[in-house]
């Protein structure tokens, strides 16, 4: 699966319009975000002939392990090598099962396991942030898909799950070098982040404290997970998380709408 190096992650609720641009623009993958079913995905692997299209992420207490597989199955065949499947507990806060997310894990890939015909584990990727989800996502799957986190996590996750296992972090970024728009922007995308728990546990473990976190999160935790500026400035901000060890990045132009289209020509101009 040839993820390539710089990606865009885009909620699926945002419509497939921009796809044909980003492609041609020279992204190599796409990640589909907001929770989508593959039935959702789909059309995003179809406007495109190039783009490998992710799931960023699947949630695994919304779907039958083999459901997912036969969906996965049909997308593959019809789509030869432009599909990773990736997976993940989604938030504590979202869904009233959420118990044992580390089990659930453990079953949901056992079922794809156990499909006729099955995931193979290099078509899939976890979502991970914490230490024994990091190892699980490079026992069982293609690697790890980190989100809302910082280069210090890439570098964490990459010691973690080893050489061989990938590491493709997200990356939310604002287009703007005036520091206060900048942040007001970020600011209202991070909101939700920063009031669920998987999130919030992750970054006191990155050595932000809860100070940092209240009141929409302090001027550090906020230009650490979240950078802003020039298209250069961003391209730094992509690179650290090259150096720290990442394979792959996504990026998530945040704070100009739906379609930020400027935004992809810019960023891609500096990283492609």
């Amino acid at each position: 699966m040839d993820l390539g190096r710089i990606g865009v992650w885009r909620v699926h609720r945002h419509g497939t319009d921009a796809v044909p641009e980003i492609e041609a623009l020279g992204y190599s993958a796409l990640w589909v975000g907001g929770s989508p079913s593959l039935a959702r995905v789909r059309p995003f692997v179809e406007r495109s002939s190039t783009l490998t299209v992710a799931t960023g992420i699947l949630n695994v207490w919304r779907h039958d392990p083999a459901d997912v597989a036969s969906g996965h199955a049909e997308l593959t065949r019809n789509f030869p090598g432009r599909f990773l499947l990736g997976i993940g507990v989604g938030h504590p806060e979202a869904t009233s099962e959420y118990t044992k997310p580390l089990t659930k894990m453990r079953e949901f890939f056992d079922g794809l396991d156990a499909a006729d015909p099955p995931v193979p584990r290099d078509e899939r990727i976890t979502a991970a942030l914490g230490p024994k989800m990091l190892d699980l996502a490079a026992e069982r799957s293609l690697g790890a898909h980190p989100y809302f986190a910082t280069a210090e996590h890439t570098r964490i996750a990459r010691e973690r799950v080893g050489p061989d296992a990938i590491v493709a972090p997200e990356l939310a970024v604002v287009l703007e070098t005036d520091d206060e728009p900048a942040r007001a922007k970020a600011r209202q995308y991070a909101a939700g982040y920063l009031s669920s728990r998987n999130y919030r546990t992750n970054l006191l473990r990155l050595g932000f404290t809860e100070s940092d976190i209240a009141g929409g999160g302090s001027d550090r935790l906020i230009d650490a997970v979240i950078p802003h500026g020039s298209p250069e400035r961003i391209a730094e901000a992509v690179h650290e998380h090259f150096e720290a060890g990442a394979d792959h990045v996504c990026v998530q132009p945040v704070g100009d709408g739906a379609a930020p289209l400027d935004d992809y020509r810019a960023l891609a101009n500096v990283l492609l």
